[in-house]
């Protein structure tokens, strides 16, 4: 990891944090000019950003720099010269030129201290880290190619300080709309670039076993390694989304740090489109490991995606652990887990759309249960109050109170850790999980690109449904079975933390949807 610091200061040891300070005058001197811009009023950023088609960004005059600029207006002007940028991504199309502008614009407002990534990648777990350590002002550049589309999506994703990704009702986002929509001149320095290969001119060594370190004690437990060279754990297969860049961070922390055999950690090449393929986790994106873990040869398999956030877990046989169930497992073996030995547990999470597993096990276990909306930020407000350490939601994330995102590396270590301390396969520790605290099954239904006035009658005629009392209660036979109707509601959330309300919860790009929850 590279961190461009002022030449006088000199990083001692991977917990110091960079410290503020005059800078240091270089001969080298740059210009600084001014452009003239207009104003977009489309740039409403979603859960943590602003996501757009390439060509929006591409074709349209000043758009990406208009939207930099308002994230660094946020900080005042005389704050600037101290302020830390954090600037990264997973190495898709479009990312170089997109670090380019930041680095240029933030150089030009005031010289915001930049820290980038080693050839400017970035994980989204590793920015969160890196907030916590540099106290950054931004957040990760990451691009997203969306399923089904002719041309890719890209997008400016910004985090906080503490590492969580920024969300109204914060100050910082409730000033940049404001100031996106200003026809103002942007400063740039032009001539200013940032090699994305080139060495810097100062280094700023973070550990390798960051995520590691979230897990185990500073010396890992020996049952960790010694469960890859155990001959009744046939070697697992670690599949990286292909082309992605968390590829390097596999091979380096389970293979060649905890002794996971080399040729287990698969696609760990990154690469700009992926290879073609799709980079998220999924038993229908990764069918590839599902079938290599169908043949019986591998105990454990796990896939993770672009930037390193979200994973997948699978037994042998392909046996498929749904995220629901992940976070519910971590939580009824937490203890396994030496981290959470050392400081306790505060409390459990997951998003509405996910499953009640994870309810079960805190009702058994008298730990607190949130329920959330989706987005990582409600969880981190949790967190920062000292009222969560797990979290979970259904569309692969899970993480800890280590850091404010999820983090794939460290659910895969988690796992592992179970499996080290129970000593049987993935689908036993299911199923004597399932025969201890029951069993959930849910789905969620999401309804893409579709007419707002049908989207609309849709949520209405729902609304009236739920409304009419007389549905509790009601039964419905299926097969051999009678389902009976426990509780149906338009979710709404209350944040204990910071009082705010959160209403018509409806992820990502979707115009409706519904979940269905139901216990065995």
């Amino acid at each position: 990891m590279y961190c461009t610091v002022p030449a006088q200061e000199k990083i001692k040891n991977q917990n110091e944090r960079v410290r503020s300070g005059p800078r240091k005058q270089t001969a080298t001197m740059v210009k600084i000019v001014t452009v003239k811009t207009k104003a977009y009023q489309d740039q409403k950023p979603g859960t943590s950003g602003l996501r757009k088609r390439v060509k929006v960004f591409q074709s349209s005059a000043n758009y990406a720099e208009n939207f930099i600029q308002s994230i660094i207006s946020t900080v005042e002007p005389a704050h600037r010269q101290e302020a830390t940028l954090v600037v990264g991504g997973d190495g898709r199309f479009y990312m170089k030129e997109a670090i380019q502008l930041i680095v240029r614009i933030a150089a030009a407002n005031g010289g915001t201290r930049p820290v980038l990534g080693r050839r400017r990648h970035l994980l989204i777990p590793e920015s969160s880290f890196l907030s916590t350590k540099l106290s950054h002002l931004g957040g990760p550049f990451e691009g997203v190619r969306e399923k089904g589309r002719d041309a890719p999506s890209t997008g400016v994703e910004q985090g906080l300080h503490n590492g969580q990704p920024s969300s109204l009702p914060h100050p910082f986002l409730i000033r940049r709309p404001h100031l996106s929509n200003l026809t103002s001149h942007p400063p740039l320095c032009r001539t200013f670039h940032c090699s994305l290969i080139a060495p810097p001119a100062a280094e700023y060594s973070l550990p390798a076993l960051f995520a590691v370190e979230a897990i185990l004690p500073r010396t890992p437990p020996p049952s960790l390694p010694s469960l890859f060279c155990c001959p009744k754990f046939c070697f697992l297969v670690l599949r990286c989304m292909p082309g992605i860049v968390v590829g390097p961070y596999v091979k380096k922390i389970l293979c060649e740090e905890l002794g996971a055999p080399a040729n287990s950690a698969v696609n760990c090449v990154p690469l700009e489109d992926f290879g073609g393929h799709h980079p998220d986790p999924n038993l229908t994106y990764a069918a590839d490991l599902v079938e290599t873990m169908k043949t019986g040869e591998h105990d454990f398999g796990a896939a993770f995606d672009g930037d390193g956030d979200r994973n997948m877990i699978l037994g042998k046989h392909g046996f498929f652990v749904n995220p629901s169930d992940s976070v519910a497992v971590i939580a009824a073996n937490i203890f396994s887990i030496p981290y959470f030995q050392q400081t306790g547990v505060r409390g459990f999470a997951r998003s509405m759309p996910t499953s009640g597993a994870l309810d079960r096990v805190a009702n058994a276990t008298k730990i607190a249960l949130y329920e959330t909306p989706t987005g990582w930020k409600f969880f981190g407000n949790l967190m920062d109050a000292s009222k969560l350490s797990l979290c979970g939601e259904e569309s692969f994330g899970t993480s800890s109170d280590h850091i404010r995102e999820k983090d794939g590396l460290w659910a895969v270590l988690a796992w592992l850790s179970i499996l080290a301390t129970r000593k049987q396969s993935v689908e036993d520790i299911l199923k004597d999980h399932w025969q201890k605290y029951g069993r959930n099954f849910f789905t969620r239904y999401d309804y893409e690109e579709v007419e707002a006035e049908g989207a609309n009658k849709m949520m209405k005629e729902l609304e009236a449904l739920i409304s009419d009392r007389s549905f509790v209660g009601k039964q419905f036979p299926v097969g051999d079975k009678v389902y009976t109707v426990e509780k149906i509601d338009n979710f709404e959330y209350s944040d204990p933390v910071d009082g705010s309300i959160s209403r018509n919860q409806v992820g990502g790009g979707s115009l409706c949807g519904s979940v269905v929850n139901e216990p065995d």
